[in-house]
């Protein structure tokens, strides 16, 4: 039996509603969400969970903080999972450039996942033992030309902020100050405090305490603009023109997630990174929020890739 024209229209309607309420986000969330992230402790999960607590807020709905091992299994998990928004990536600088660390990975950063913001920056320090003879970045620059091969720098491993801020010191320095690898951030200070090594780039809120209690000194923030998290102190930037080395912190989606709900989370990621409570939590670990449009996280990260993909080419650096 054939439905009357007026039944006909009226079913084509609801379905255009429906199917236009569901591309749009406005039924999005329905259910609790996962941040797939990397192991506990590090600040890529620190990000996740003050995100998960305020996103949990914002939505109504649970938001639950996953942790995998290393950098690769958290972006498998995500690449694989349903584009749906309810499965996100809390990934690190690692995410993006590891592709250029690695000759085979499973996932694609460009092509099986798309950015919703940019949610963290963390500057690494220049810091050196204090009896070095040194009380800037020229001064550093000078010392290191004029014993090419004798300075050292500790790193947490290849591939860490510290070693790519190091390694972008030496090629626009022109100078040779030679990698020491340590088994991770802990050891690499203590190598630095212990006078094992002259100098490192450890992250601001590791270095930190240590630099007020005398142990190391500092000499400048490898963000291009000085940082409120140690007013004052310049920017390597200002002796090096165009250097800059930070630690990256983003949120991520599966590819093919509808434009409205990649939307409607970068709203409310910027809602709770703006949030007076949450950047004094941000601040007092050493990480700056951020929170930008997906778009100039997308610029971002081209930027980043083309650049820092570049120094480790040249350098020929290699995850172990």
């Amino acid at each position: 039996m054939l439905l009357p024209r007026y039944l006909i229209s009226l079913v084509a309607i609801n379905t255009f509603i429906l199917v236009t309420g569901v591309a749009s986000g406005q039924d999005y969330p329905s259910k609790p969400i996962r941040i797939v992230t990397v192991e506990p402790g590090g600040s890529s999960d620190f990000v996740a969970r003050l995100l998960a607590h305020g996103l949990s807020a914002n939505l109504g709905q649970a938001v639950i903080v996953e942790n995998r091992p290393n950098v690769v299994v958290p972006g498998e998990v995500v690449a694989k999972a349903t584009p749906d928004g309810y499965t996100l990536l809390l990934g690190g600088q690692a995410h993006w450039l590891l592709p250029f660390l690695r000759d085979r990975l499973p996932w694609d950063p460009m092509k099986d996942f798309l950015p919703v913001s940019l949610t963290s920056s963390q500057p690494n320090i220049l810091v050196v033992h204090p009896s070095l003879p040194v009380k800037s970045v020229k001064d550093v620059i000078d010392l290191a030309k004029s014993r090419p091969g004798q300075l050292n720098y500790a790193t947490p491993g290849t591939g860490a902020s510290g070693h790519i801020a190091g390694e972008l010191f030496n090629a626009m320095a022109a100078v040779n100050i030679v990698n020491v690898r340590y088994k991770g951030n802990g050891p690499a200070l203590n190598g630095l405090i212990g006078n094992e090594v002259q100098l490192s780039f450890p992250s601001a809120g590791a270095a930190t305490p240590h630099i007020k209690s005398g142990r190391l000194r500092a000499l400048a923030m490898t963000s291009v603009q000085p940082s409120a998290l140690l007013p004052g102190l310049p920017s390597v930037s200002s002796t090096l023109p165009g250097y800059e080395a930070v630690s990256l912190q983003g949120m991520f989606v599966p590819a093919k997630t509808p434009a409205a709900i990649i939307t409607r989370l970068n709203q409310e990621v910027v809602r709770v990174l703006n949030k007076t409570e949450v950047k004094e939590r941000f601040l007092n670990a050493g990480i700056e929020p951020v929170g930008n449009s997906a778009a100039a996280f997308a610029e971002q990260l081209k930027s980043d890739m083309a650049r820092l993909g570049k120094l480790i080419r040249d350098v020929g650096m290699k995850a172990e």
